[in-house]
């Protein structure tokens, strides 16, 4: 009787996590929809991934650069607003997000200690798609804006 009380038990803790992990509505991996997204030129992320790991969140992200060169950026922290390592991204060597509401993240990007990229990640009402608003200078200092629209795959 208790071992069954036991596998019930534990049973319920792994639903619980997967709930929990399925409920997060920036958790998946994320397409690129050119379509739809209005792109400054320069860079491209054309797949984001949120997955967890640990008690913190990773987030890779694949692409290309302004040459059409791939690239690939890792990120791993919590939504706290505090400043995270990132390698692999030439616009910054740190990156925070505040989680602003179950929806939506704010983000700032910066490189030995001065802010390059500001934004925000919007998850639609239905966790189909997200929009990435993103502000910031390039390599030269020309300001610029870019949205991007990701499905979830």
């Amino acid at each position: 009787m208790k071992t069954k009380g036991i596998i019930l038990t534990m049973v319920l803790c792994f639903v619980a996590a997967a709930v929990c992990f399925a409920a997060d509505a920036f958790t998946g991996t994320w397409k690129l929809n050119e379509a739809k997204s209005k792109l400054a030129g320069g860079p491209k992320n054309d797949l984001v991934v949120y997955e967890p790991a640990s008690d913190n969140v990773k987030i890779t992200v694949d692409g290309t650069d302004s040459g059409g060169k791939p690239t690939h950026n890792e990120w791993t922290g919590k939504f706290d607003g505090k400043d995270y390592p990132v390698t692999g991204d030439s616009s910054g060597d740190a990156r925070s997000y505040t989680k602003i509401d179950d929806h939506t993240l704010a983000f700032t990007n910066k490189k030995d200690g001065k802010v390059t990229i500001t934004g925000r990640v919007v998850v639609s009402a239905d966790g189909k798609s997200r929009t990435v608003t993103v502000s910031g200078s390039d390599s030269k200092g020309k300001k610029f804006t870019s949205t991007s629209v990701y499905d979830k795959h």
